[in-house]
Parts: structure tokens; C-alpha cells; sequence
């Protein structure tokens, strides 16, 4: 029959065929076999030759090895450790071992990562929601809510039904309502439109209609003979064996020609019969000993059946538009309903906050927490508006708090966010906002580091559709959107958070000491279990699919790297990278999450917080590294906060001061940087602005404020441009914020007195609007000199008797006085290049809140042939006490020397040309 003919070929001699089929999670795997064949008589088994069996040995490593060195970044960093280097082969072997499992259940890395595509709560087109939730300590599970009156049995599923998979992942149906009056749909295929051209589908024309309009465009005549009478040969054949006229015994009967027999008599007897259209349809035998026959059939019926088409047009037409569904039936579970689910466990019977809910209220005026289904009508989500925008070759991070972010004494939304910081911040000169505490967590006063739904954005800021907006609207402005994500730890709260989630301790995190974080009461990963994988990688790629973020920090990774949570004493000996407290799941987890997310979105950035600064953090892993874009070098801020609390000015060691900024010289272009980032504000601390000015009055001293406005720009300047090709700066530090954070508490009455930011000392001109506006002319300076992604500093010059640093950065020449008060008329410093130097960025300048000791045409200096600091010539520069001075070269001696060259060659040209005239 032409319509159950397959259009290719198929023979099981050498064939190379693979098996495709759907996992429980409906991930795709693909297992390949090798080549076999499949034949009637006994091939003689050929052995390949020992060169053969080589060469094929040698390919096969070539293939699936290539470019992979598990150790291949200990050569380029000069590390020669053999422990260490064991370790990484181990680690790579492991790795392997982990993917080879992931395969047996997922298909590969990307399909483990999607487990946001299924878990949860998701609209089926069958009008119903399905539910999937991972509990595989539970004996019994159901939803409850809003929709079913919070009914422990309405929706359930049960162990050992179709509920449950060996794997521990429960499935509940949920179906639509039927409309009183309403009928239910008479086909099971009928599908809903839920979410595209939801106004549209109905066209009013029956099923009925559309399947003869369908099979009178899709059938010829007469190819449709035998699935209108299915029954037709088989009603012949029994006519012929068991009618009236057939055989009516077993000898009568008689034996069953072979098929080729029954062919050519068919054949024969039809031979006068009129041209059909038919197939025409041959089986020859080739005469091989194989039991194969080959179909021959006619090429131009052939192509003609191959270019045929279902008719997908109709098939879209019998879809119901929203309104149909609507008016049809009512959702199982409405829009903006609060539900959690239900277990039954050996501990007793339990309620839960889904793992995979994406919108919760974690502790609603008291009451108890509920996940909230978010699936808002196709007229009323939020549709993108905004491209990513392009990844520059050096990031200015503004580091966020949402719920500070305001002026009021109140937790701010993200609305007001979008509206008042961002705009702020593109202002202000920074390429990227990083954002901290936004994934759900249930105390507000842990700044959102105690997570309790990975999945969903903090309620309390507002919607998920809010949060895209914000995202949104950065990215029109050209701002990337970064997360600070916290897959070190989790909140032990067991009502709303993961711990316990099943009932038993060792769902998501591991059991015992090791479970816990030995000094902040949070739960540890385990990161060995491949359902946990399969939760973190998800949550990670559902962030960049579904919101869109560009890049995430990992916090605290000395967490989750050692069992000891990286509160051991660290030497910098290699022996402690890889010694009995490494936790070698936690680096596989890391592993896969930077090739997953690279292989997601090339341009995605991932940095790393480690203050152990692990080796490797930022190499590939092709080459035994984590695969991080950008380490944070931690130490800065500590430096600079220990000399102002405890050094006095004038016995600051200049050299202390450079051994912590450049920080590991092997990796210096990957370390991101910051003076004073959100701990120093927010962890109890205080900002350097609180240190270095106090409480800001009428009375306060002209001179504190001068030395403080002096040091706050010269330790932001030094610290940004001797950077890699990242520098991060928290919300208000660049306007010096008087006060720190301290979020409501008990211990201060739950005030929001110092929860919020003073965006109104930007009103009045001062000592904040100075600093702000030093702030954006240095965010300037990178963004139209490209300083940060130029080479690393030529550090040159640091005396700790002068208090004097300097450096070169490409054409740039970076001048540093930190004495309090010594200033120097003529300070010699060492150049490059020849020439003349125009200074383009001075913190003393009057607009700054400076002083203005150096003069305008002191601004241009001219270098003289004197060897300086290793250096062929000199600049002598005014140098004001607690100031900096950033010059670049505008125009080079050699240059110079051209041109007058040039111009005597002219001159000369023009007096010989003149003469030959004469």
C-alpha cells in the first residue's frame, strides 16, 4: 500500500543504526551501536591485524581526547606539584565517570540542566497542568491549594501507581474544569492555544469537515482504498481459506506457494487489467542465500511520494483559540492561586513549598508559606522588548541591593528599581548592575543569602514579570544583569526551604556534620547525587533562559570546596588544594556548571568568590580548570579597611599597598576588583565614607573632610585602574553614602532607618555630589580610553619613604602621593616614551572638592633624557599631598623629530626645484 511505504531503503548488511527514546523526564537519549551485520549463514569471524587494532587504539584516544589535558594549566602557571596534578587526573576521570552516568538518564549536560521544562507546575495543551515534584522519600504526595480547598486527596499520586518512577519523581494530572452545559471535547488530540495568537483558532468548522477536507487534499484516488475498507484483504483471504468455495479440508488446502510463486501468478493473472494509479510496486529476488527481498518501484511515483506533506495547516485548524478554552472549560489551578505540596512520609505527613515553585510568599504576615502558580494571561505577560546587549572588553559592575535601593524607610520594588537606579546608573558611567538578594529568601535581614526557593524571584520586591521588566529595561540602556548566586549553601528552614523536603535528611544535602555549615546553621549540597546536579544546573540555566540574566557570581565557593568550608588556616601550600577536606563533588558540580552555561550563551560571565583562590579557577576544563571568566580578588578591601581603622596616614607601606593590588600575577586579567563592595557596608561593617568622614554636621572640620574626600577618590582611582578588566562598586559608594546597612531586626526594633540609600545628597552641591562626579569622570576614563582592557601595569616607581606609586598602563602614566603631608614641586618619575604628557585626570581639582595646587599650564609636561626608575627618560611633576594624577602622552620626541625631518626635506626639495628653474 503507497501509504505505508517507507521512503528509503533499508538492509540490515552494515548497517550503523542508533536507538532514540524519551526518559521519564523527557529527556532525549541516544544510545549508538556498532556496525553489525545481520545475515542466514555463518560469516567466518575476521581478526584485524595488530597494526590495525594500533592505529584503530590510537584514533579512537585522538578523537575523544583531543585538545583535553587534564593538567594541561599546571604547565602554563609553572606548577609542579605531583599530588596536586594526581588530583586532577582523578578529578578528570571522575568527571568522565559522571557523564557516562548522566547519559543513562538525561542524554547529555544540556538535557540534565532542563529539568525546569517538566518539574513544577506547566500548562498542557490537553487542558490540564501537570505537576512533577522529586521527593524520593515520600510514600504518598498531592497538591493542595486555593483551586481544591487544600484537599490531601483530590490531586494525588501514590507509590507504586503511575504517581511515582523508580527515581523518586512524583506526577499529579490536574485537569481543566468542564463548564456547566459544556461538552467535552469528543477527540483526545484537540489541543488548547494557550499562550500564542491567543484570539485566534476557531475556525467553526467541524472536526468532521476538517478531516475529509484533509484526506480528499492528501490522498490520490484510489490510495486511500485500504484505510477506508481495512478489512477488505483480510475478508478475501478468509473467503478463499474458509468460504463456501474454499477448501474444506486441511488436504485440500494443499501447501502455500512462496511468496515470489504468488507474486508471478498475481502478476500473470492481473496482466490485461487497466492501468491503475496505484504504486507500481515489483519484488525481485536477487538469489542471495539472505531471506531479503528488494522493492523496486516506479522513481517518478516515488519522488512524488517523498515530496508529499501532511496537511499541517489543517492540523493547526482544529487547535481551540484561548476564548474557546475559556468559555469551554476553567483552569485546574487559576492564575495567582496559592498551593503547596502534600507527602506522606515514615516521619508522618508533611507540607511543603514545591522545590521547582517559581513564585512564593515565604512568610506572608505571619502565616504560613505558599507557592503561588504564576501563569498570567498571553495579553498581560510581559513580552521582551530589549536585545542583550554586546559584552564589553572591560565591566564597570554596579553591585545592587533592590530592597535598599530606595530613599523611603521601606523595602523598595522592583519597579521603582527600574525606574530610579537604573537610569542613575547608566548615568553614572557603569556597563553592569549585579544583584544581590534577589532569588527568594525568607528573613530579610540575611540580605538574601539564605535561600530558601532557588527558582523563584523574592516576592517581595514583586513579580516575576516585575523582575523582567527590570531586566528588560537594562538592557535597553545597555546595562548587563548579573546574579549573585549562592549554590554553596542553603536556608535550613524546613517550611520553606529544602531541609527535610521529603521528610528525610538526605534529599538534597547530605546527612550529619557534613550536612551543615559548621558556623552559619545552613544546609550543604550534596553535589554527588545526580538529582541534585540536575535541580543546580537547572536552576542555573532557567535564570539565563527564562530571565535572560547575563552572568552570575558564585558566592563564597570556599564553602562548598571544602569540607571544612574554607575556615581552616590556608599557607598557599598546593598540598591544601587537594588534601583529605576537598570536597572533589563540589569542583565536578562547577565543572559541568561553566561548560553548561558556556555552551548555553557564548558571551554568558561567570566569577568566581574564593577567598582560598584555588588554582585554576579561570583556566578552561579542557585544561583541568573551573572555567570561570573572572576571579574576585578579596583581599583588596580587607587592605584598604585595615590600613584606615588601624594604620595611621603617615605609616602606610606603599609596598604592602602594591603586593595587594596586584594580587596573583599569573591570572591578573581575570581578577575583578573593588575598594569596598557590599560586605563592608552591610556585614556589620562600616563604608570608608562612614570611616573617613563620621557623622557629616556644621561642625565637622574642613580638613577631615579634606583628607577623607582626598583618600576615598585616590584609593577608588588606584584600585580601578591597576585592575584586571573588572572593577565592581556597591550602590552609593561612589557618592561616599554616610551610613552603612542595617537591615530590620529585632536588635533595632525592626527599623528601616539605615535600609535605604540617600539618593538626595546628590541634590546639593558638596562633598557627595564632588565625589559622584570624580566617580563618573574615572568611569569615563574606561570608557573612552579603554584602560581596563589594555595590558597589565608597568609598576615602576613605589618609594614608602615618599608615600609615592606609579605605574604605566599603555600611553597612561598614573601618579600616586599618599603622604599627608609632604607635596613636591618637582617629583621625578620614570616614563616609557618621550615627550609630552598631559595630565587628563586630577583628584585635587576644585570640581572634586580638591584644592587645586596644580596650576593650568602645569597640566602639560615635557620629559627630559634623564634615566629614572629603569627608564631612558623622566617627567618632573607637581605632586600635591594626598593626590593622583593620571597623564597620558600626546605627543611622542621620535615623532616630533619626523616631522622636523620631513619639514627640512621639503625645504630643501623646494630650493632644488627653484634652482632647476633658474
Amino acid at each position: 500500500m503507497a501509504s505505508f511505504t517507507l521512503p528509503t531503503r533499508f538492509s540490515l548488511s552494515s548497517y550503523d543504526f542508533s536507538l532514540s527514546f524519551q526518559s521519564h523526564n523527557k529527556g532525549r537519549r541516544t544510545i549508538s551501536t556498532q556496525k553489525w551485520r545481520c545475515s542466514a549463514t555463518e560469516q567466518p569471524e575476521q581478526q584485524p591485524k595488530k597494526s590495525e587494532r594500533r592505529s584503530s587504539r590510537r584514533k579512537s584516544l585522538t578523537d575523544t581526547e583531543r585538545g583535553i589535558d587534564p593538567v594541561g594549566f599546571l604547565t602554563k602557571l609553572g606548577i609542579s606539584h605531583k599530588a596536586f596534578a594526581q588530583f586532577l587526573r582523578e578529578r578528570h576521570k571522575s568527571m568522565k565517570d559522571l557523564k557516562a552516568e548522566m547519559l543513562t538518564r538525561h542524554g547529555n549536560l544540556m538535557e540534565t540542566a532542563s529539568g525546569y521544562e517538566i518539574l513544577g507546575l506547566h500548562r498542557n495543551v490537553q487542558h490540564r497542568v501537570d505537576f512533577m515534584e522529586w521527593a524520593p522519600g515520600a510514600r504518598y504526595c498531592a497538591l493542595v491549594g486555593d483551586f481544591n480547598g487544600w484537599s490531601p486527596t483530590e490531586n494525588s499520586a501514590r507509590e507504586g501507581h503511575f504517581g511515582r518512577d523508580d527515581y523518586g519523581y512524583w506526577f499529579i494530572i490536574i485537569e481543566d474544569k468542564l463548564r456547566e452545559g459544556e461538552k467535552p471535547d469528543e477527540y483526545f488530540f484537540q489541543q488548547y492555544n494557550y499562550v500564542d495568537d491567543y484570539d485566534k483558532g476557531d475556525s467553526g468548522v467541524t472536526i468532521e469537515e476538517l478531516f475529509n477536507k484533509m484526506n480528499n487534499e492528501y490522498w490520490e484516488p484510489g490510495e486511500d482504498r485500504f484505510v477506508n475498507s481495512r478489512f477488505e484483504v483480510a475478508a478475501k483471504l478468509y473467503e478463499k481459506i474458509f468460504g463456501p468455495n474454499g477448501a474444506q479440508t486441511e488436504e485440500e488446502l494443499e501447501e502455500i506457494p512462496d511468496a515470489e510463486t504468488r507474486y508471478k501468478a498475481w502478476k500473470e493473472q492481473h496482466k490485461d487489467d487497466p492501468p491503475s494509479n496505484l504504486p507500481p510496486c515489483d519484488v525481485i529476488d536477487n538469489g542471495k542465500e539472505y531471506d531479503i527481498f528488494n522493492v523496486v518501484n516506479d522513481p517518478v511515483w516515488r519522488e512524488k511520494f517523498r515530496a508529499k506533506k501532511p496537511p499541517l495547516a489543517y492540523w493547526l485548524e482544529m487547535r481551540k483559540g484561548r476564548k474557546a478554552w475559556l468559555k469551554k472549560y476553567s483552569p485546574g489551578i487559576p492564575h495567582g492561586s496559592r498551593y503547596r505540596v502534600y507527602f506522606n512520609t515514615p516521619s508522618g505527613p508533611l507540607e511543603r513549598v514545591p522545590a521547582w515553585a517559581t513564585y512564593v510568599l515565604p512568610d506572608v504576615d505571619g502565616n504560613q508559606s505558599y507557592a503561588v502558580h504564576w501563569e498570567p494571561p498571553p495579553e498581560r505577560a510581559y513580552k521582551w522588548k530589549s536585545m542583550r546587549p554586546k559584552v564589553p572588553k572591560s565591566f564597570r559592575i554596579y553591585e545592587c541591593h533592590v530592597g535598599i535601593s530606595g530613599s523611603e524607610q521601606k523595602i523598595s520594588s522592583f519597579n521603582e528599581f527600574t525606574e530610579q537606579v537604573l537610569p542613575h546608573v547608566k548615568e553614572s558611567g557603569y556597563n553592569a548592575i549585579q544583584l544581590i538578594g534577589v532569588i527568594e529568601h525568607k528573613d530579610y535581614f540575611t540580605v538574601g543569602y539564605r535561600v530558601t526557593n532557588l527558582f523563584a524571584v523574592s516576592s517581595r520586591y514583586g513579580t516575576p514579570d516585575d523582575f523582567k521588566r527590570l531586566v528588560d529595561e537594562a538592557h535597553g540602556l545597555g546595562l548587563l544583569v548579573f546574579l549573585d548566586i549562592v549554590h554553596s549553601y542553603s536556608a535550613a528552614d524546613e517550611m520553606v526551604g529544602l531541609s527535610l523536603f521529603d521528610g528525610s535528611n538526605d534529599c538534597y544535602f547530605h546527612t550529619g556534620k557534613r550536612g551543615h555549615h559548621k558556623y552559619w546553621g545552613t544546609r550543604m549540597f550534596k553535589y554527588g547525587d545526580l538529582d541534585v546536579l540536575h535541580y543546580l544546573l537547572s536552576n542555573l540555566k532557567w535564570w539565563v533562559v527564562e530571565y535572560q540574566i547575563d552572568g552570575f557570581q558564585f558566592h563564597s565557593l570556599s564553602s562548598m570546596m571544602y569540607t571544612h568550608n574554607g575556615f581552616a588556616s590556608f599557607t598557599g601550600d598546593m598540598e591544601e588544594y587537594c588534601n583529605q577536606y576537598v570536597d572533589k563533588d563540589a569542583f565536578l558540580y562547577l565543572i559541568l556548571a561553566n561548560e553548561m552555561l558556556h555552551a548555553l550563551h557564548p558571551d554568558i560571565i561567570t566569577i568566581a568568590e574564593d577567598a582560598t583562590l584555588y588554582p585554576g579557577l579561570c583556566e578552561p576544563t579542557s585544561q583541568g580548570g573551573l572555567g570561570f571568566d573572572y576571579y574576585v580578588n578579596l583581599s583588596v578591601s580587607e587592605m584598604w579597611l585595615w590600613f584606615l581603622e588601624n594604620v595611621p596616614d603617615h605609616e602606610w607601606s606603599m609596598n604592602k599597598i602594591m603586593s595587594a593590588l596586584i594580587g596573583n600575577q599569573k591570572n591578573a586579567d581575570k581578577m575583578l576588583m573593588y575598594a569596598e563592595n557590599h560586605k563592608q557596608s552591610i556585614s556589620g561593617g562600616r563604608s570608608f565614607a562612614e570611616i573617613l568622614f563620621g557623622e557629616i554636621g556644621e561642625h565637622s572640620s574642613s580638613s577631615k573632610l579634606l583628607r577623607g574626600s582626598s583618600l576615598h577618590k585616590m584609593i577608588k582611582l588606584i584600585t580601578f585602574t591597576i585592575s584586571g578588566r573588572a572593577y565592581l562598586n556597591f550602590m552609593g559608594n561612589e557618592f561616599g553614602h554616610p551610613k552603612g546597612v542595617e537591615f530590620p531586626m529585632p536588635s533595632n526594633n525592626f527599623s528601616f532607618s539605615l535600609a535605604n540609600r540617600r539618593w538626595d545628597l546628590l541634590t546639593n552641591k558638596g562633598l557627595h555630589d564632588n565625589l559622584f562626579s570624580f566617580d563618573k569622570d574615572m568611569m569615563k576614563l574606561d570608557e573612552n580610553e579603554r584602560i581596563l582592557s589594555r595590558g597589565l601595569p608597568n609598576i615602576h616607581h613605589v618609594n614608602d619613604t615618599t608615600m609615592v606609586i606609579s605605574y604605566i598602563r599603555g600611553p597612561f602614566l598614573f601618579i600616586f602621593n599618599f603622604h599627608p603631608t609632604s607635596s613636591y614641586e618637582g617629583y621625578s618619575v620614570g616614563v616609557e616614551e618621550a615627550g609630552e604628557y598631559k595630565v587628563i585626570l586630577n583628584t585635587d581639582e576644585i570640581k572634586y572638592g580638591g584644592e587645586g595646587h596644580i596650576k593650568d599650564d602645569q597640566y602639560i609636561q615635557r620629559s627630559i633624557s634623564k634615566r629614572i626608575d629603569g627608564l631612558r627618560s623622566c617627567l618632573e611633576v607637581p605632586l600635591p599631598s594626598r593626590s593622583a594624577q593620571v597623564g597620558i602622552i600626546e605627543v611622542v620626541c621620535s615623532y616630533l623629530q619626523i616631522i622636523s625631518d620631513f619639514k627640512n626635506m621639503s625645504h630643501l626639495q623646494s630650493r632644488l626645484n627653484l634652482q632647476s628653474r633658474i
